[in-house]
């Protein structure tokens, strides 16, 4: 069995007693930085034959830590922090597991957007994670425009030295918004900076890792909307409304008192 183990996104203590349980108990754990995972199993004293797997050797890695399971042992994968998968490596290891019918199961824990969207105070309700945005400019452009009219909050991941551009790159393509930039959670300095994306990061020296919280939009435009009102109602009379009706369809859509549209309408 392969065990995907969520570990601490910052204190230490953050950790489930099964998570602890199946990492003293596998044979193998496979890390995405073998320095940064002893400090956290050095803490729980857990001495365990360490197996490094990051996002540049995944192909290769995988095929190994799939051997290790075809030959009977157990095994864990865990990143620097947090869920793996989840904006971490894993996603092509499980990729290889389902297309070679071998078990894997989850021990949840700490993610860092979970908390931050709690932190921020945005709608809950209803949340788009995104991750980490696009290298290149036309892809990002491309990502953002299939978001821009979602009514749920937007969730993304940032270092801290892209910040300050990530938040000038949501601006322009997502127009001004209420923001929140999460840094350091559950560590000493966690700090929540609340902001308007037209106004810009407002810390001078970013530092740490970030989760930046991002307003919904308003919904799916309304094509009518670009019209004249003369020509929205004249729309709807030709799709064989009423005048008066099509008035009172213009007046909700447009948020308008009705009185006001019927003056276009006599035009």
């Amino acid at each position: 069995m392969l065990y995907l183990v969520s570990t601490p996104v910052g204190n230490l203590k953050d950790i489930s007693l099964r998570a602890l349980e199946v990492l003293k108990e596998v044979d193998v754990i496979a890390c995405e930085d073998t320095r940064t995972s002893l400090k956290l199993l050095n803490h729980y004293e857990i001495k365990k034959p360490l197996v490094s797997y990051h996002k540049f050797n995944e192909k290769v890695a995988g095929e190994k830590l799939l051997a290790e399971l075809n030959s009977g042992k157990n095994v864990a994968l865990i990143t620097d922090a947090g869920t793996p998968v989840i904006s971490d490596p894993g996603n092509v290891l499980c990729k290889m597991l389902v297309e070679s019918d071998v078990e894997y199961t989850v021990i949840p824990g700490a993610t860092a957007f979970v908390p931050a969207l709690l932190l921020s105070g945005m709608d809950a309700s209803k949340f788009s994670f995104i991750g980490f945005l696009p290298e290149k400019k036309k892809d990002v452009e491309e990502l953002l425009a299939s978001y821009k009219a979602l009514k749920s909050t937007l969730i993304f991941y940032c270092a801290p030295h892209d910040v300050k551009k990530t938040i000038e790159v949501l601006y322009a393509n997502l127009g001004d918004r209420k923001a929140c930039a999460v840094k350091e959670i559950t560590k000493l300095h966690e700090k929540t900076i609340r902001f308007n994306l037209k106004d810009g990061y407002p810390e001078e020296t970013p530092r740490g890792e970030y989760v930046i919280i991002v307003e919904g939009g308003e919904g799916e435009e309304n094509p009518n909307l670009t019209l004249s009102i003369k020509d929205h109602i004249a729309t709807f009379v030709a799709q064989g409304m009423s005048n008066m009706d099509a008035v009172k369809q213009v007046a909700k859509e447009r948020k308008l008192p009705k009185s006001e549209v019927y003056k276009h309408s006599i035009e």
